[in-house]
């Protein structure tokens, strides 16, 4: 039987938000996919790892690791059904034989001795209700001197789309929107907090960088304000208005990111992540 704690997690992503991301894959991919770089780099990967990535959505990076280790293998985890399906279909359209994807809370999912080489992930370590004991149990899955490195958020106010978002407090109710802590999207949002879960969860050589990328949002203000107000954070708030209210914060959205339309009318926001690594300590 299946183990999950993350209740709460698995009730939003096997819901409303995983079927979102999971029918948009190419527009989350095209909002993120700066960091790929950046996270895989890090990561080390040589052609024979086994490469385990944690969150791993519609398996963006986990078909990217799989590309980068033709002699190896990538396996994808994520508590997601949805995004599993999504990501399974677009590894068959592209013939990749060396991926495979599990559904599982990472936090509880038998990982201990499988020795993977590597875990990565692109935003998908925020969420666990027990950190230390999640990232010791990705730990238990790495070989000896096993690598660590991930990508996740920094705070609200280093991330443009969630300033534009917070340009809406006269139409929504945003309260303590963008507030850190945790299980959430900034859970691990200060480098302190990222290197006492590691430490404790038994990492070492912990690295924390700031890194940043220009998503592509949407091609022209009206089509980004759509995709951003279809967004888990976005639709609560807007469950909690009327439809006026609503209609009101979205012709305002439009105009605040009017300013980020490129000469192609693309419509680009800078996010900031931290780039984390580390090395499995000796056990």
């Amino acid at each position: 039987m299946q183990q999950i704690v993350n209740t709460e997690q698995a009730q939003a992503w096997n819901g409303a938000e995983g079927t979102h991301w999971a029918r948009n894959q190419e527009r989350w991919d095209a909002v993120n996919e700066g960091f790929n770089e950046p996270l895989l780099d890090a990561a080390a990967l040589t052609p024979g790892d086994t490469v385990l990535d944690i969150g791993c959505g519609a398996g963006d990076t986990t078909r990217l690791a799989a590309r980068r280790t033709p002699e190896g293998r990538a396996t994808g985890v994520d508590l997601s059904r949805p995004m599993l399906e999504r990501a399974e279909a677009t590894a068959r359209a592209e013939g990749l034989d060396n991926v495979s994807f599990e559904h599982g809370d990472a936090q509880v999912h038998p990982l201990a001795g499988r020795d993977f080489d590597v875990a990565i992930s692109r935003y998908g370590v925020m969420f666990f209700t027990d950190p230390v004991a999640a990232f010791r149990n990705i730990g238990s899955g790495l070989r000896a001197g096993g690598r660590l490195a991930f990508i996740c958020a920094a705070g609200a106010e280093r991330n443009e789309w969630l300033q534009v978002l917070a340009g809406l407090r006269a139409h929504l109710p945003l309260g303590g929107f963008g507030e850190t802590g945790g299980p959430g999207m900034f859970s691990l949002a200060e480098p302190a907090r990222v290197r006492e879960v590691l430490a404790a969860a038994g990492f070492a050589d912990i690295g924390v960088e700031l890194t940043e990328a220009a998503g592509r949002w949407g091609e022209g203000a009206q089509d980004a304000a759509d995709f951003l107000l279809s967004s888990g954070p976005a639709r609560h708030l807007l469950s909690q208005v009327d439809e006026e209210s609503g209609e009101r914060a979205r012709r305002e959205l439009i105009e605040l990111l009017r300013p980020h339309e490129d000469a192609a009318g693309t419509v680009r926001l800078r996010s900031s992540a931290w780039l984390v690594t580390a090395a499995l300590g000796d056990r």
